[in-house]
């Protein structure tokens, strides 16, 4: 595959199911997000997505810098980051407005305290001062801080992985090795923290960075050497899901993700393996062309993160509101609307976005 091919309808499958997984997880009585990655492996969606996001942002970035050269490449990043940052606003104002709806319904919901709005409704201006720079990360919202950094140092981190590929990776886990370390030096306010350090996360958006710059061969992948690797992925997954089903039952410390660590970064490299091996037989394509909706999702990324995080929210409070989280064909039916909302706004994005240049003509 070419450096300047174009992102690939697996990559986008990926990406939406993802996004799907990730607002499914985010609804406490929901049913489908037992069957997700969390429940067997040590990783989740956000891995997922973090890695999906560096890979297509590699690819990104050297189509426009193929077309139109590397200033061009680095301005439009430089303007995608802004575009993340007013969406991390925008998802911000949404976690507020969940709470206020929750305690104005007043459901007994622990979106209520997460949300922040209590803090928020104390101390108003200075709240939204502080996530402005921030300092305060409102629930849900907290990953887009790690896109604006992770976006903004694109331009830098691509032309050392072009020439040194090596010196990146080991760089970048140097940088996450400390990361423990120096995301106490991240602005905060007091009893607040990043939910994902960036110092940590920036590995898992290299691994999948330099994975779109040099891609595995099939050759690779079949020799004796890939066929261990993919018998010794296989053992590792069912040990991991062994571990997590039957031992370690309780959610992991918050710390383990906030950081990354290491045993999440192996989890989903055994992940990552076998859906490579997926992806080369065949199978991922197949099924992505029978769901085009997932992987319209994929596509429209950053407005359905946004739109996932407000239709967990609503889902959930709604669930509380009519005391209907235990019964199994509500908690069904809000899956089945968190999933349809997705749909119904990555569809509307795309028309929106296939429009949106004709009528600026008009």
């Amino acid at each position: 595959m070419s450096q300047t091919a174009q992102r690939s309808i697996e990559i986008d499958f990926f990406r939406g199911f993802a996004l799907i997984a990730i607002a499914l997880d985010h609804i406490p009585s929901s049913v489908l997000s037992h069957g997700m990655l969390h429940t067997f492996a040590y990783c989740d969606s956000a891995e997922v997505f973090v890695f999906v996001s560096g890979y297509v942002s590699a690819a990104s970035w050297l189509a426009i810098a193929a077309r139109k050269g590397t200033d061009a490449a680095n301005w439009r990043f430089f303007r995608r980051s802004r575009e993340i940052y007013a969406a991390y606003l925008c998802a911000a104002v949404l976690m507020l407005l969940s709470g206020a709806a929750a305690v104005g319904l007043r459901v007994d919901s622990p979106l209520v305290g997460v949300s922040g709005f209590e803090r928020f409704a104390a101390h108003p201006f200075a709240m939204l001062g502080n996530i402005a720079i921030f300092r305060d990360q409102p629930y849900l919202a907290g990953v887009l801080p790690l896109y604006v950094v992770l976006v903004l140092a694109l331009p830098l981190v691509m032309p050392l992985a072009r020439r040194a590929p090596a010196a990146a990776l080991l760089g970048s886990f140097a940088l996450w090795f400390a990361s423990s370390w120096l995301g106490r030096y991240l602005p905060s306010v007091p009893g607040s923290i990043w939910p994902f350090n960036p110092f940590a996360w920036q590995a898992m958006f290299m691994l999948g960075l330099l994975c779109r710059l040099y891609p595995v061969s099939d050759a690779f992948q079949t020799s004796r050497f890939g066929r261990t690797l993919t018998l010794l992925a296989c053992v590792l997954l069912a040990a991991f899901a062994f571990v997590r089903l039957f031992v370690e039952v309780d959610p992991q410390p918050g710390y383990m993700k906030q950081n990354l660590a290491s045993v999440r970064i192996v989890s989903f490299a055994t992940v990552a393996w076998l859906a490579a091996q997926a992806t080369r037989l065949g199978w991922v394509g197949w099924l992505a062309r029978r769901l085009p909706g997932i992987v319209t999702v994929g596509q429209q990324g950053l407005v359905c993160f946004v739109g996932g995080a407000l239709a967990s929210n609503t889902i959930d409070t709604l669930l509380h509101a009519t005391h209907s989280t235990t019964l199994l064909p509500t908690r069904l039916l809000g899956d089945a609307l968190a999933i349809g909302a997705l749909l119904m706004l990555a569809g509307g994005a795309r028309r929106w976005k296939a429009v949106r240049p004709r009528v600026a003509l008009t």
